[in-house]
């Protein structure tokens, strides 16, 4: 019997509405379903998504949490960050559930292209976190190890006692390349880049102030990670930008995460200024490992729920990642290896990291004991960015008066 034109549009509305509900159910699940298999005669049966993380289905939250959560969250978004100048994204989970999810604003500014989970912001520092952990990749599977002297893969490097623990954690000495490429004059005409930044600490060291002996002190410098990029390529054989792309990008299916090169002019979101003013790409914007990958709220979800399930390292290079290398001064701040961290007096423990660069804001926040992530990304400069930290408190008591952070 053939069925009657009405049955067939209920079937469909039927078969949309549940496709809208499993994809909603399954957006920070990277699946390996419909994989395709090809075998040849001879040749053993090779999986085309071999290479894909699976992450683990979100673990259940009751409808009373689930509800205070949201609650806190859109209280906290609608005081702070919805009043006219946030153009970014929001995301709340627990346990890889999303609870609280929003976006706002248009990219470009003023146009008519909303926002959405799929525009990719540039999360700055936050870049950091990918590559201390592609670092410690290359530490697990044996070909560095964190005591190495840096000089040891780049021999003319003329800086002792510079190791690549002490190049993660910022307790290097090192001076911070945005401050001395300008005192040695470079030409801001000219895109300046990770091998111009090794050359001027090399050849003109002499001439650069504020070099301190390491390991006496922690200096937070972007300088520390243009040069750890530099090491990921050399011991991989890899550009920075492809490597991550291998190891980390493609495997967690994170589409819309990328490392900026002159060849992403078109796609990387403009940076403005609170006023809404562009502004505009420098000389200083080609330097990446410090900064200068871009992301989305989704796949910073994703990358977290890797790094939470120990789907991609031991759990001892996490542990060790996530210690506090710098006691010289006490308070709750510290710093690991890529990521830092506030240790409380009540013993809880807060991982994260913020970025800034132009007009971006970003801050990724991960509470390892109650399986949480805050995630909050823009570009129009909003300091309300990084108060997303005041959340965590819905989450667990973690402090009870907290300075604001930098």
């Amino acid at each position: 019997m053939i069925p009657s034109f009405k049955t067939i549009v209920r079937y469909f509305l039927s078969f949309r509405f549940s496709f809208t509900i499993l994809s909603g159910a399954s957006l920070y699940i990277i699946l390996m379903a419909s994989c395709h298999n090809t075998t040849e005669p001879g040749k053993k049966t090779v999986s085309a998504a071999k290479n894909i993380i699976t992450i683990p289905a979100a673990a259940q939250l009751s409808p009373t949490e689930t509800i205070r959560l949201q609650q806190a969250s859109q209280h906290w978004f609608s005081s702070v960050l919805d009043r006219g100048l946030f153009n970014g994204g929001i995301l709340v989970a627990k346990g890889g559930n999303v609870i609280f999810e929003q976006y706002r604003g248009t990219n470009p500014l003023g146009s008519a292209n909303v926002v959405n989970d799929q525009t990719a912001f540039h999360i700055a520092s936050v870049s950091k976190t990918f590559t201390a952990m592609a670092v410690l990749k290359l530490v697990e599977e044996g070909k560095l190890h964190l005591e190495d002297e840096f000089s040891l893969h780049f021999p003319t490097f003329n800086y002792p006692g510079v190791t690549i623990r002490s190049l993660l954690n910022h307790r290097s000495g090192l001076p911070n390349y945005l401050y001395f490429m300008e005192d040695l004059k470079w030409d801001k005409k000219v895109a300046l880049k990770n091998q111009d930044v090794f050359n001027a600490l090399v050849n003109q060291k002499a001439e650069i102030k504020n070099i301190s002996s390491p390991n006496t002190h922690f200096t937070y410098c972007n300088t520390n990670y243009a040069l750890l990029a530099l090491l990921i390529e050399k011991i991989s054989g890899s550009s920075y930008p492809v490597y991550l792309k291998q190891i980390f990008f493609d495997p967690m299916q994170m589409k819309n995460t990328f490392v900026y090169t002159l060849a992403d002019s078109s796609r990387a979101s403009a940076n403005y200024d609170w006023r809404g003013k562009v502004i505009t790409n420098n000389y200083l914007d080609y330097v990446y490992g410090d900064k200068n990958i871009y992301s989305t709220p989704r796949e910073l979800l994703i990358w977290d729920r890797v790094l939470s399930t120990n789907l991609l390292f031991k759990e001892t290079t996490l542990q060790e990642a996530y210690q506090p290398y710098s006691n010289e001064r006490p308070g709750i701040k510290n710093y690991g290896l890529g990521w830092r961290m506030n240790n409380y007096p009540n013993g809880k423990k807060v991982i994260f990291h913020n970025g800034w660069w132009h007009g971006n804001n970003a801050s990724f926040i991960r509470l390892l004991d109650q399986d949480a992530t805050i995630i909050v990304v823009g570009n129009r400069y909003n300091r309300g960015i990084y108060k997303a930290y005041k959340l965590i408190n819905a989450f667990d008591n973690y402090f009870e008066v907290m300075e604001e952070e930098e």
